[in-house]
């Protein structure tokens, strides 16, 4: 079954609060902070690559569900702590208060760290299912390892540390690209490979995907940084000119918006070219990734 990227959307949305674990009421304003931010909007990319990717490699979407969601914490969290005072210092984030303006700085780290926790926690409870499946186990135990690794210390994390240490002043080609790859890329690149392993497609499959994923996540880190420039704070849901403000290093601040825009057109060129062989079976894929490199937000 074909389904649209609004479909997948509003699955996900539909199931997105189902897995937060029943909490003590004399710590209600942690659930309402972690709802906070998970019920705020946002596009919804990743749970909505790794559901596509499932039933692309022939499983039943809800096979994927509890590690689509895990993903959207992730997400959520990591954004929580980015719009920190001693990360990015934000005040905005989709359209809203961000985390800490609403609830404070203190809230705002339990609740990125309890998000993170609880994406652990569902990924883990869904693997229990399988203990009498070995090959079923198995791919989903890659699918967990592959999420968990993208958002850690040689992943996510990695690609932040680097840009909170980098400016644009000592920039070269290398850190960008370490950067691009790792604080966005690395979470982009999960959820596809992720689905693809717990629909069990062979390791050919997963190389193109992957190459694929690569060079969709870099694409959008530059367009990232294209629209951090370009943009206003109506249409991005968030404050603009961070970057600049701060001397960050980034792809546009660093090479210029015209050399930015022709590296987004090629990566996302590249991107559609690896599932080539796929034709219309990946037109969901090739469709994101042309819709993400034209979006405004």
């Amino acid at each position: 079954m074909t389904r649209t990227y609004e479909e997948y959307r509003e699955l996900l949305e539909s199931h997105l609060l189902d897995y937060f674990p029943t909490m003590d009421p004399r710590v209600g304003v942690l659930r309402e902070a972690m709802a906070y931010s998970l019920e705020a909007g946002g596009k919804r990319i990743r749970p909505v690559m790794l559901l596509a990717a499932c039933e692309f490699g022939g499983a039943d979407y809800r096979e994927a569900l509890p590690y689509a969601v895990a993903i959207e914490y992730i997400h959520t969290y990591s954004l929580i702590h980015d719009d920190l005072p001693a990360m990015d210092n934000d005040d905005l984030r989709r359209g809203k208060p961000t985390n800490h303006k609403a609830f404070g700085e203190d809230m705002a780290i339990l609740a990125g760290d309890a998000l993170l926790n609880t994406a652990m926690e569902v990924m883990m409870r869904n693997l229990t299912l399988h203990f009498d499946d070995h090959e079923k186990l198995m791919n989903c135990v890659r699918a967990a390892l592959t999420i968990c690794k993208a958002a850690g210390v040689t992943g996510m994390i990695a690609g932040q540390v680097a840009d909170v240490k980098s400016l644009s002043d000592d920039a070269d080609s290398h850190i960008i690209d370490f950067i691009e790859a790792n604080k966005t890329g690395a979470l982009l690149r999960a959820p596809v490979i992720a689905g693809l392993r717990i629909a069990g497609v062979g390791k050919n499959v997963i190389m193109d995907f992957d190459r694929y994923a690569e060079n969709l996540g870099k694409a959008f880190q530059i367009s990232d940084d294209i629209l951090d420039i370009e943009s206003d704070p109506e249409t991005l849901g968030k404050s603009i000119g961070k970057d600049v403000e701060e001397g960050k290093c980034n792809y546009a601040l660093v090479n210029g918006l015209d050399a930015a825009r022709a590296e987004l057109d090629a990566l996302t060129e590249d991107s559609v070219k690896a599932l080539e062989k796929y034709g219309e079976d990946a037109d969901f894929f090739t469709r994101l990734a042309e819709m993400l490199r034209d979006r405004d937000h």
